[in-house]
């Protein structure tokens, strides 16, 4: 979209096509704007540079750069998902030592690890009322940060709940609808805990995707394991039936398979 807002694009009759979020990500070709390009050097595979934009951006920076996780410190993820287990990947980086995975799906433990995640809770399994006191217990009062990659607002109010009284950062990753309401207890805000919301996990791309990059190609981050999937343009429904079935993480769609 132009900066007027108009559009360079057209369908067959002549009617305005739009983009979504200024990407068009399954366009074989677009126009975009200079301050949405960002170089990279030429050695990184696409199919990790092609992470780094959002998903594992969001999820790495989240740790690294928003809740500027500490080493030594303790973790907790709500959903590990592609930018969950970012998130491991990113607290990892940083030096945390006890990295926390909540998840309902119990294959997700063992993916997990390959990120990072030393610890894992699946909400079905536990005999407590509500995650956050098990983990309160696996840390001895809360974790120092959280993340919420779910987009539930009960989930949202778990991973608050989930963090050290005085200091305890649960950062918000989630995309919920516009009419969840979140609860938390206001006395716990009162005494020091933190609550952040962020769709871009606080990066900034000009400057931090090069270097986010540069921990890929050095094997810093491993990222890798994010796609597990690949196909080609005419098989795009695959790749959404893949996602919506849990059958992967990230698959990469080749516009010029």
């Amino acid at each position: 979209m132009r900066r007027d807002g108009t559009t360079r694009f057209r369908d067959a009759q002549g009617n305005p096509l739009h983009d979504l979020l200024a990407a068009s990500s399954f366009s074989e070709y677009t126009v975009v704007d200079v301050t949405q390009v960002v170089k990279v050097d030429p050695a990184i595979p696409p199919k990790i540079a092609c992470l780094l934009g959002c998903g594992a951006g969001t999820g790495v920076g989240a740790a690294w750069r928003l809740a500027k996780v500490e080493p030594g410190s303790s973790v907790a993820i709500f959903g590990l998902g592609s930018v969950g287990l970012a998130v491991a990947q990113g607290a990892k980086m940083c030096g945390a030592s006890k990295i926390i995975g909540v998840d309902l799906n119990p294959e997700k433990e063992k993916v997990g690890e390959a990120f990072g995640v030393t610890d894992f809770v699946n909400p079905t399994q536990i005999d407590k009322s509500s995650v956050s006191e098990v983990i309160s217990e696996m840390t001895g009062g809360g974790v120092d940060y959280s993340f919420e990659c779910v987009g539930l607002p009960s989930v949202m109010t778990d991973a608050f709940r989930s963090t050290r009284t005085g200091n305890g950062k649960a950062i918000i990753l989630g995309l919920g609808n516009q009419t969840g309401l979140l609860c938390v207890p206001a006395l716990e805000l009162l005494f020091g805990k933190c609550l952040i919301g962020s769709a871009l996990g606080g990066i900034k791309p000009k400057t931090d995707i090069p270097i986010l990059a540069e921990k890929c190609m050095s094997r810093e981050l491993e990222l890798d394991g994010l796609v597990t999937h690949e196909v080609g343009m005419r098989e795009i429904n695959t790749a959404f039936d893949l996602l919506l079935q849990g059958k992967s993480l990230r698959c990469i769609i080749w516009v010029d398979k």
